[in-house]
């Protein structure tokens, strides 16, 4: 009867355990880097630029190179950046674009439904600036340091 209950002790341990541990896991896959084009200029960013650049408030860098903001479409990373970074839900982001659009105030940035997309633009596409998940490979491209 005792080693019963010690197997179910020790499930009721190893669940929980198990999932934290793959918990952070997924949440560290899901921290944001940023990625350049290797011809500009800068290798750190402030969090405001940041906002501005993807927000379409600005569209020149520190280095005066022009900026191409480059998102995904959707999914965590994106989540993850938007939150940390626009303090935008995904519709308030969609919506705010929309509206820049429809009223000649500016063009939505270039959407990617993945990261290896991302990077194979921001790779190709000078003053090109994307995101991606910090465990995604980023060869041919500069990763920009963000200061907060």
């Amino acid at each position: 009867m005792r080693l019963g209950k010690r197997k179910a002790t020790r499930k009721r341990w190893l669940i929980p355990l198990l999932g934290l541990i793959t918990g952070c896991g997924a949440a560290r896959a899901q921290d944001v880097i940023f990625v350049a084009n290797v011809g500009v200029q800068i290798s750190t960013i402030k969090a405001s630029d940041l906002h501005a650049i993807f927000t379409g408030e600005k569209t020149r860098l520190a280095d005066g190179t022009h900026v191409v903001p480059v998102i995904l479409k959707g999914g965590p990373v994106h989540e993850v950046f938007l939150k940390n970074y626009c303090g935008e839900s995904p519709n308030e982001f969609r919506a705010q674009w929309q509206k820049a659009v429809f009223t000649g105030q500016g063009s939505m940035p270039r959407a990617f439904e993945s990261e290896a997309a991302v990077i194979d633009y921001v790779a190709q596409t000078p003053g090109a600036v994307g995101y991606v998940s910090r465990l995604s490979p980023h060869d041919g491209v500069k990763a920009l340091t963000a200061l907060k």
